[in-house]
Formats: C-alpha cells, sequence, structure tokens
C-alpha cells in the first residue's frame, strides 16, 4: 500500500498528485457536468468580484477554461470544489453545461487541507481571508505558529501579523476584506489597544485617505496621549484638501493618499491590490 503524502506546503502540485484517482487509476481530465459541482463550505475565499467573474467569464467565452477544476466525488453522486471556485463560477456565467477536471479521492480532512493550501498560495486572496485559512489550519490541525510556518514555507512573523488582524473590531476587518485599507494601515492600527480609538483612527483613514506613516504617527499619539513633536506636518494631507481626499477615497472604494511640501509640491497616490482592482480603478477613472 503506497503510503499518503501530506500535502501541506506543495501547493496546486499536491491537488493534483494526493490520493488515488476514483475509477481506473489514469489522471485524465474528465468534462464534469456544472449543474453537479457544489462549492467547498471550507474554501478561505469569501468575497468574489462581480465585475472580475464578469471578465473571467468573457474570457472563459473565447478561450474556454484554461486550467481544470480539482473536484472530489460526494457521496450522493456530485462533486464538490477542492479547487477552482472562481473558475466555476464564472463558466456559469458563461453559459457552459460542463467543465474540464480532475476528480480525486479525499477525506473531508483531507479535503479541507488540501483546498487551505491552495487557495491561501494565491495571491489574490485579501489580508482577511488569508488570517482566517492560517487560523482553519491551526485549530483543525492543533499546529503551533511555528510548525505552521516551516510547513507552508512562511515566515513566522507573517503569520502571526495576518492572526493579529482578526483581534480588530469587526468594521476595520470588513475595511480590510474590501480593500478600504491595507495590511499597513492595519497593522497600525493594532498599535492602540484600545477598539474605541481603533475604529476613531479608521474612521480617519477613510475619511482622509491617510498614509500608513501618517496613521503610524496618530497611533503612537494615541498610545502617549499627546501629539508627537517630531512628526512631519507636510506628510498628512493638509486639511483644506481632506473633503476631496475623502471623496475621491470613496468614490474609488481604495485607498488614496494625499501629500504637499510648504512649495506646494505634492502627490496623489491610489493604492491597488491585484490586476482585477486595476481594472476596476480604470473602468472607474474612466
Amino acid at each position: 500500500m503506497t503510503p499518503k503524502r501530506n500535502a501541506l506546503g506543495r501547493g496546486l502540485d499536491s491537488l493534483i498528485s494526493l490520493g488515488e484517482v476514483r475509477t481506473d487509476g489514469s489522471s485524465a481530465i474528465s468534462e464534469i457536468d456544472i449543474a453537479r459541482i457544489n462549492p467547498n463550505p471550507d474554501q478561505p475565499r469569501r468575497t468574489f468580484s462581480d465585475e472580475s467573474l464578469d471578465e473571467l467569464a468573457a474570457s472563459i467565452r473565447e478561450l474556454g477554461i484554461v486550467q481544470p477544476l480539482t473536484l472530489r466525488l460526494t457521496d450522493n453522486g456530485n462533486y464538490q470544489i477542492i479547487a477552482g471556485e472562481r473558475r466555476w463560477r464564472a463558466a456559469s456565467r458563461a453559459g457552459l453545461a460542463s467543465v474540464p477536471a480532475y476528480v480525486r479521492t479525499a477525506s473531508d480532512s483531507e479535503m479541507t487541507e488540501m483546498a487551505l493550501i491552495e487557495n491561501i498560495q494565491r495571491e489574490d486572496l485579501n489580508a482577511i481571508e488569508v488570517a482566517l485559512g492560517f487560523k482553519k489550519l491551526i485549530d483543525t490541525y492543533s499546529l503551533t505558529q511555528e510548525r505552521l510556518s516551516e510547513r507552508l514555507g512562511k515566515k513566522r512573523a507573517t503569520i502571526a501579523n495576518h492572526l493579529r488582524l482578526l483581534k480588530l473590531p469587526a468594521e476595520i476587518q470588513l475595511g480590510l476584506r474590501d480593500r478600504n485599507i491595507d495590511m499597513g494601515h492595519a497593522r497600525a492600527i493594532l498599535a492602540v489597544a484600545d477598539p474605541k480609538d481603533q475604529l476613531k483612527l479608521y474612521k480617519k483613514i477613510l475619511r482622509e485617505g491617510l498614509s500608513v506613516r501618517s496613521v503610524e504617527r496618530l497611533a503612537r499619539e494615541l498610545v502617549d496621549g499627546k501629539p508627537n513633536k517630531g512628526a512631519n506636518p507636510a506628510s498628512s494631507p493638509d486639511d483644506s484638501y481632506a473633503a476631496f481626499t475623502s471623496r475621491l477615497t470613496e468614490r474609488l472604494k481604495a485607498p488614496v493618499k494625499f501629500t504637499r511640501n510648504a512649495n506646494g509640491r505634492g502627490s496623489i497616490t491610489i493604492k491597488f491590490s491585484s490586476d482585477d482592482d486595476l481594472h476596476r480603478l480604470i473602468k472607474a477613472l474612466g
């Protein structure tokens, strides 16, 4: 009997090689009726942009599905997604009747493990989705942060910093999930202990489009109980431009940083987190 290999840390390679194939042992790709496929409830991705799904659906109509899904057969004769839920959703929008897929044999625990690992390694997950994925792996497999670090090939500090995000108030976590703020802003907010002060700081970021450096300075002031005299006022947006920055942040649904020095020179920076996010901003800007 061939020993079963551990999927942790192996990413998509594990999904294609782990476990026995359902019927004759071949590794061929099958066409699976899309109506017989169900999503995985333990999938770490919780949000799917309608705009990006529409763009992927348009690509699928023209080119088809380039990367097959990975599925497992369930007891009722249907299939559950191990990897590829976004492709499945887009294929449904594109009107496909079936999708190409690898079908693997996996227990509930193996499937959870494979799905979490494959998805955590993706670059387009938001920070909260990654944090929840880390927590799920730690809780499910009784891992320490150090052990999870070794098995994922990620720095322990990276795991610890993501897990700390789950201590933030729900409103801030939602803002991070929706990319209204980025990881740097959230880490600066975490320097403040009182959740009420954290929320005040978060709303100020949205209102004024503050940079991470500005938030770090404000967080130090809250912790020390007094303004930081060493801070450079030019690193923060002028009060007269705060309303403009706030409107732009709200309209674009993206962090906007405004800086201006005493000579009137400065910059407006709009952050994006992925190609999909960039395309959304380009459309919003016309």
